[in-house]
């Protein structure tokens, strides 16, 4: 699926990551290229970057922490293409993020959890 941005051209939105998760983002329009390698994950993030593409990416976490070198220049780069990651349907919740994990680095394990839930009953009385 392509959704026009300004210029007229298309933003391409792609999906990259295991099978199970690539069903339901071809349901909602994505191209999606399921289990793929890392070596062709970068491939076609060369070619999009190439050919001056708009794309919208989402890989499961398997490809985002790959050792794809155009997937870090991509990233480090941004504009055109915006990479985003996505957890295995069955992995324990736990949401993970480069901002998550640069609080972690600065503040400790605790930063950015929510507070402990108050024991007792509401409003503090005994």
């Amino acid at each position: 699926m392509t959704t026009e941005h300004e210029a007229g051209r298309p933003t391409r939105m792609l999906f990259m990551g295991e099978e199970s998760l690539a069903d339901g983002f071809r349901l909602i329009g994505f191209e999606t290229f399921a289990n793929p390698t890392p070596a062709a994950v970068d491939l076609i993030l060369r070619d999009l970057s190439r050919n001056r593409e708009q794309a919208f990416v989402v890989l499961d976490d398997r490809l985002m922490h790959a050792d794809c070198p155009n997937l870090k220049r991509v990233r480090r780069e941004g504009g055109r293409i915006l990479v985003i990651s996505v957890p295995p349907l069955n992995a324990p919740t736990e949401l993970a993020s480069e901002v998550a994990d640069r609080l972690t680095a600065l503040f400790g394990a605790g930063a950015g959890a929510p507070p402990p839930a108050a024991s007792g009953p509401p409003g503090g009385a005994s």
